[in-house]
C-alpha cells in the first residue's frame, strides 16, 4: 500500500497578514466570506497578497462500477443506464459537454484519465483487488506529481461513473457511522423503488466493510472503486506537496475524507466549492471542517461545482489583493 509523507501545515502567518489588512478598512471588512478563498490561497501559497492562479487543472477519473450493471426487480440503482458512463467518457474525450464548457469559461483545462478498472458489486464482493487498489492509488499519486511538476497551482479532482454516488455513500456511511436510510440522498432522477434498492445495497456493503475494513485502504478495497482510490491518493499527494485542491461534489468530498485519514493535515489544503442535498456530502464536509462556497444542489459530478465556483475564487483573489496592496501603500506613506 502507498504511504504518504507528513503533510506540512499551510502558512498561518500569511493568512493572518491578509486578514489583518482586510480588517483595517471598512471596504476590506465588507468583503465578508467572499474573501475566504483568497485567505485560504494566501496560506497555501505563503504569499501576501495571494497570487493569481496560472494553471488550474481538472482531472476527471473514469471507471465502471460493477454494481451499476446489476438489476433489482427490473430496475437499476440509477436513473442513468450503465451505458451512460461510456457516453459521457466519449463526450469528455471529444472535448465537448458540460465540463469543457465550464472549463473554458473558468480558464481551466481538463484531462480525462480512464482507470480501465471495473469494480466489483460492493454489496456482495470486494470493490477492488489489492492489485487494482494499488494501481488506482499509484495513478492518483503519480498524476498529482506530474501536474505539480508541470506548474499546476490548483487541482480539481473529478469523477465520472454511473453509481459513484452509491459507492461514496456506502464509504461515508461507514466513516461517519450513519445508518443506510440516513446516508442515501435524492440522487439524480431517482425513483422510490431505486431509492429503496440503493438503501439495501448500501446496507449490505456497509455490513461487509464493518466486518473486514479497519483502515482507509482496506475500506477502499472492500467497498470502494478505482475513481475513489485515485482521487484520494491525488488529494493526499497534493497536500504533501503544498498544492491546493478544490473539492466539488459528494464523491470528491468523500475522497478527501479518506485522504485526510491516509495523510493527516490534508484537509487544510482543500477548499469546498459547493454542497448538495446528499447527506454523505454534508457529512464529508463536516468531517473535513470545510464550509462550502456555493449551494447549487448540483449532482452532475465531473467537477462542475468547482468550475462554477472558480470565477468567484479568481475574483476573490483580485479584490482581496487590491485591498491588501492599498492598505500596505497607505501604511508606507504614513
Amino acid at each position: 500500500m502507498l504511504d504518504f509523507p507528513a503533510v506540512p501545515a499551510p502558512d498561518a502567518q500569511a493568512r493572518a497578514a491578509v486578514a489583518t489588512a482586510l480588517h483595517a478598512t471598512p471596504r476590506g471588512l465588507s468583503l465578508g466570506k467572499f474573501a475566504d478563498p483568497a485567505l485560504w490561497l494566501a496560506s497555501c501559497q505563503a504569499q501576501v497578497p495571494p497570487l493569481a492562479l496560472q494553471r488550474v487543472r481538472v482531472i476527471v477519473f473514469a471507471s465502471e462500477n460493477g454494481i451499476a450493471q446489476r438489476t433489482f426487480q427490473g430496475h437499476g440503482l440509477s436513473a442513468y443506464a450503465p451505458e451512460a458512463t461510456g457516453e459521457q467518457v466519449a463526450e469528455v474525450e471529444a472535448s465537448i459537454g458540460p465540463v469543457h464548457r465550464l472549463a473554458i469559461t473558468a480558464d481551466a483545462s481538463v484531462e480525462l484519465l480512464k482507470t480501465d478498472i471495473t469494480s466489483g458489486a460492493i454489496d456482495v464482493e470486494n470493490g477492488l483487488s489489492p492489485e487494482q487498489l494499488q494501481s488506482a492509488m499509484e495513478l492518483g499519486k503519480n498524476t498529482a506529481d506530474r501536474e505539480i511538476d508541470a506548474g499546476t497551482d490548483l487541482l480539481i479532482p473529478a469523477d465520472l461513473a454511473v453509481a459513484n454516488s452509491t459507492v461514496a455513500a456506502a464509504v461515508m456511511g461507514v466513516l461517519s457511522r450513519t445508518e443506510p436510510v440516513a446516508i442515501v440522498g435524492p440522487g439524480s432522477g431517482t425513483t422510490d423503488a431505486m431509492w429503496k434498492t440503493k438503501v439495501a445495497v448500501i446496507r449490505d456493503a456497509m455490513f461487509r466493510a464493518r466486518n473486514f475494513a479497519t483502515s482507509p485502504q482496506e475500506l477502499l478495497q472492500v467497498i470502494g472503486n478505482a475513481d475513489l482510490a485515485a482521487e484520494a491518493a491525488l488529494i493526499a499527494q497534493a497536500a504533501t506537496r503544498r498544492t491546493p485542491v478544490l473539492i466539488s461534489g459528494m464523491f470528491t468530498a468523500v475522497a478527501a475524507t479518506l485522504a485526510e485519514r491516509m495523510a493527516p493535515g490534508t484537509a487544510s489544503w482543500c477548499f469546498a466549492a459547493d454542497v448538495t442535498a446528499e447527506p454523505a456530502h454534508v457529512l464529508a464536509l463536516q468531517d473535513l471542517e470545510l464550509t462550502p462556497l456555493l449551494n447549487l444542489d448540483m449532482s452532475a459530478g465531473q467537477g462542475l461545482g468547482a468550475l462554477a465556483a472558480l470565477p468567484l475564487i479568481r475574483s476573490s483573489i483580485e479584490l482581496v489583493g487590491d485591498e491588501v496592496v492599498s492598505v500596505s501603500n497607505a501604511l508606507n506613506q504614513d
